[in-house]
């Protein structure tokens, strides 16, 4: 009887084991996220948070958020990414595609969620959009496309401007597919452009360069500092266009963009179903379907622009 009970007991012990091994070894998922500085990722915090608060997460209780800043600087990048492979996170998020390259260099294991990336096949973060086929996914927004449709904003709203300058950011490997983009799009509408590269700490000079070349409007890349960008464009009287909403609120004259709220918030449903076991291979990359056409009147009016109806009856938002 007593060999019968310790047999028993030696079962019981046995098959409870994995499940305790599984308690002790269990941990709160971490989601790494890594983010230039420049543009600003506020909206790009707030909406991810918010949306994975809507599919069930609470950070500090069921998921940890571990945030790294290279504070506008492209070369802490690497640095920050290995930092939280480091940390062991069970993904990465990365805010736009320099963010992106660090991560990709980093690790070839960890989940990666582009939010978004540009030209990611060109870039050779996926094999395609609907077979990434490695450990990255996420948003793309087509930012080129949309950079080529400011130009026709530029057009309507300035009939007899000539002269466009166009600032690209050196530090994003974007900066080559985008401006090739405008390139071309400038040469269907008949417009003289001056480009120019420059880092967010030198846009006062690149602005004062524009101006002595005669431009009457300004194109900016997106991943760009907006805040400095639209302050200095308006001290310059110089409307500023942009593929990004975001410079538009900034104080950028109009923008003509993907709905960055709906981009951010994406990168959470991506989030959540690799958190639930799927594989960045078989999640299919998603090009934004929402686009916005934000008009600042305000800058407008600042600049002394008066605006077609037609255009304003159009826009999306129209800041007052």
């Amino acid at each position: 009887m007593r060999r019968r009970k310790f047999i028993a007991l030696v079962a019981a012990c046995a098959a409870v084991a994995p499940s305790m091994a599984l308690a002790q070894t269990s941990r709160m998922p971490r989601i790494g996220i890594l983010v230039l500085g420049t543009p600003d990722p506020t909206l790009f915090l707030q909406q991810f948070g918010a949306a994975l608060r809507e599919l069930g997460y609470s950070e500090g209780t069921n998921v940890a958020l571990e945030v790294r800043n290279a504070q506008g600087s492209p070369a802490r990048l690497p640095s920050l990414a290995r930092e939280l492979v480091a940390l062991d996170v069970d993904l990465m998020v990365a805010f736009q595609t320099p963010a992106v390259v660090a991560a990709k260099a980093a690790t070839a294991e960890i989940p990666i969620i582009m939010c978004p990336a540009q030209e990611p096949v060109q870039m050779g973060f996926v094999k395609s959009f609907a077979r990434p086929g490695g450990n990255i996914t996420g948003v793309t927004t087509a930012t080129a496309d949309l950079a080529a449709k400011n130009l026709d904003l530029v057009r309507e709203a300035l009939p007899a401007a000539r002269r466009l300058g166009v600032l690209g950011n050196p530090g994003d490997p974007f900066h080559k597919p985008f401006l090739e983009s405008v390139e071309a799009a400038a040469h269907k509408l008949g417009f003289s452009l001056k480009t120019m590269l420059t880092s967010g700490d030198q846009l006062e000079s690149a602005f004062a360069a524009l101006v002595k070349e005669n431009v009457e409007a300004v194109l900016v890349q997106p991943s760009l500092p907006r805040e400095p960008a639209c302050a200095i464009a308006l001290n310059h009287h110089l409307p500023l266009f942009a593929p990004s909403a975001e410079f538009a609120v900034a104080g950028g004259l109009m923008a003509y963009s993907a709905d960055p709220a709906s981009v951010y918030r994406e990168a959470a449903t991506f989030a959540d179903k690799i958190l639930k076991g799927r594989k960045p291979a078989e999640l299919p990359v998603q090009l934004a379907t929402k686009f916005l056409l934000v008009i600042n009147l305000k800058t407008a009016n600042a600049l002394g622009l008066t605006l077609s109806p037609t255009l304003l009856v159009r826009a999306d938002t129209v800041i007052e």
